[in-house]
């Protein structure tokens, strides 16, 4: 653990300019955290800082504040261990280049195997992360005892624990103070962000975007980034982009405070669950995504149910806790369970989303390479593969099913 455990005060923040009808360079739909990620980005590595950032709420009051706050790059694809990788060593550094505490805990990350097949997919993916460089091993049932104690590794359980995958510099950061640093940065080096604004129309002549309505007035820009989650189909079907994507709910939920007692993150896909246990003490645990569409952030009551009965499996210790509160986000999925970053048909237009339960772990890496791609009007090499036309060409990335409860 890094960095101070103080609460950091929320600065205000302004609209520069007062015209009317304001002109920016860029505009960034979407103030959670690769909207402000890609913002913060855009000024220091491109110098853009004519850029705004709209968001419909408060800063970082979307999917930001309703994420699993965990960080890892055990993917196992080239292209997601790239660009995950790529965004767990800004991770690594990420406290020191905001000059704002994020309380990044590198605590490791254990991937449970259940069975023979598990653990065949989470050897291979070890294999994979070594050849990419990524830090990961396979550990059997004793080794992932000796790394979580409390974890029940008996035989005689529904879902016996056979191993893991363990990748020790994942971990996890404290989702609002991540969202607050890129702000505050953002703040200073010039960029307007501007809250309760919402977007009601992007306005397209000759195929090629010029501007932004909103529910505060019409703004000029030269280019629109999209960047707000579980939403993005909405945004798309304003200049008629039909996106590959769905949104389902996500649940979570946090314990009682309680003495540090989970020293490091546990997944398991059989099961869907993930615990960690948060900086101020709560365990902090979710499920996998509701079959059904929507946008409430709200669940079916028997996904929560489940998942709370593989954690009490998994952690008897547990027992005992006391239920805090419940919520949930929503996440945009494509077919193949990997994002969607780049240009789109329409001229100076660019799509940032269908991350579905990887969006926190990318937020400085998307970030960087979606704010290279708006300043060059040209993919990253990181966020190339995962452009839009992949759905039309066949060269899908399909990280479903391998990304260890896609968490």
């Amino acid at each position: 653990m890094t960095g101070s455990t103080a609460v950091p005060q929320h600065p205000e923040f302004l609209w520069r300019n007062p015209e009317p009808k304001p002109s920016y360079d860029v505009v960034v739909v979407g103030g959670g955290g690769h909207g402000l990620a890609t913002a913060y980005y855009l000024a220091k590595n491109h110098g853009i800082t004519n850029v705004a950032v709209l968001e419909k709420g408060w800063l970082a009051g979307g999917n930001m504040a309703r994420n699993t706050t965990i960080i890892r790059s055990n993917y196992l694809w080239d292209e997601s261990s790239a660009i995950y990788e790529h965004s767990l060593k800004l991770w690594e550094g990420l406290e020191e280049d905001l000059g704002y505490p994020i309380l990044f805990s590198q605590r490791g990350v254990l991937n449970l195997a259940h069975s023979l097949q598990d653990v065949r997919d989470s050897v291979r993916r070890v294999n994979a992360n070594r050849l990419n460089g990524v830090d990961a091993e396979w550990v059997d049932a004793a080794g992932v005892k000796e790394i979580c104690p409390i974890v029940n590794i008996s035989p005689d359980v529904r879902y016996p624990v056979l191993g893991a995958t363990y990748q020790p510099r994942g971990g996890i950061a404290k989702h609002d103070y991540v969202a607050w640093g890129f702000a505050r940065r953002a703040d200073e080096l010039g960029i307007d962000l501007i809250q309760n604004c919402a977007v009601t129309g992007l306005d397209v002549i000759g195929g090629k975007v010029v501007g932004v309505r909103t529910t505060r007035g019409d703004i000029a820009t030269g280019k629109v980034a999209l960047a707000a989650a579980g939403h993005s189909s909405v945004l798309a079907s304003m200049v008629g982009l039909r996106l590959p994507i769905q949104s389902h709910p996500l649940q979570a939920l946090v314990s009682e405070l309680l003495e540090p007692v989970h020293p490091t993150v546990v997944m398991s896909n059989a099961v869907h669950v993930y615990v960690s246990q948060a900086h101020k003490g709560e365990l902090v645990m979710g499920a996998g995504i509701d079959s059904f569409n929507g946008y409430g952030q709200r669940g079916a009551f028997h996904i929560i149910e489940r998942q709370m009965s593989a954690a009490l499996e998994l952690f008897p210790i547990f027992a005992r806790a006391h239920l805090l509160r419940t919520w949930a986000g929503v996440v945009d999925t494509t077919p193949d369970a990997s994002p969607i970053v780049g240009l789109t048909p329409i001229e100076n237009l660019y799509l940032n989303c269908g991350w579905g339960t990887g969006g926190f772990k990318a937020t400085p890496g998307v970030g960087w390479c979606f704010a290279h791609t708006v300043a060059h009007d040209k993919p990253h090499p990181y966020n190339a593969p995962f452009a839009l036309e992949r759905f039309t060409s066949g060269a899908l990335v399909d990280e479903h099913g391998a990304a260890a409860v896609a968490h």
